[in-house]
């Protein structure tokens, strides 16, 4: 039983499952979960981050488009860019951060992931851990911090959801 939170993730749950312990060949029924999941709209994720799936030209990118497209929600709504354009200015602001990093961060989809969960209430899934003292990356939680946006890992999210692949 779940609680009707909802959770909204980063590409690297994706890219990490698809390439190492969740590999299509080897537990199809992980990709199946995260299916009925978005179906019943506990799981999504962004337009950006497909955006970055696509870039692999894989088995992977592959499926977000052909399995996973209805759960990619679209960011271009006026209220999604202006909590983009807080978090952002949060992130220009801070001088800790290598100008190399702020614009690695500006031009990923991470921002944009913060900002939809900041604005809709959602949970960030990202395998990112806290990073307060870096310099040459914005970690995603360090930023759901500032904006008290909830995240977690994906087996955590798992958990929560009940789900279990045996």
């Amino acid at each position: 039983m779940t609680d009707g939170t909802q959770y909204v993730l980063d590409a690297n749950v994706f890219i990490e499952a698809a390439r190492r312990y969740y590999a299509f060949d080897l537990v199809s029924r992980f990709w199946d979960i995260l299916i009925d999941h978005a179906r019943n709209g506990q799981i999504q994720s962004i337009d950006r981050v497909r955006v970055e799936l696509e870039r692999g030209k894989d088995e992977l990118a592959k499926w977000a488009k052909d399995k996973f497209n209805h759960a990619f929600t679209s960011t271009d709504d006026e209220d999604v860019i202006k909590s983009y354009g807080e978090v952002m200015a949060w992130v220009q602001a801070q001088s800790r951060f290598l100008d190399a990093a702020k614009a690695e961060f500006a031009s990923s989809a991470d921002g944009w992931l913060v900002a939809y969960a900041k604005l809709k209430g959602h949970v960030v899934i990202t395998h990112e851990e806290p990073a307060p003292e870096a310099k040459a990356k914005v970690h995603i939680p360090d930023v759901c911090k500032v904006f008290k946006v909830d995240y977690c890992d994906t087996f955590k999210m798992l958990r929560a959801l009940g789900v279990r692949l045996s």
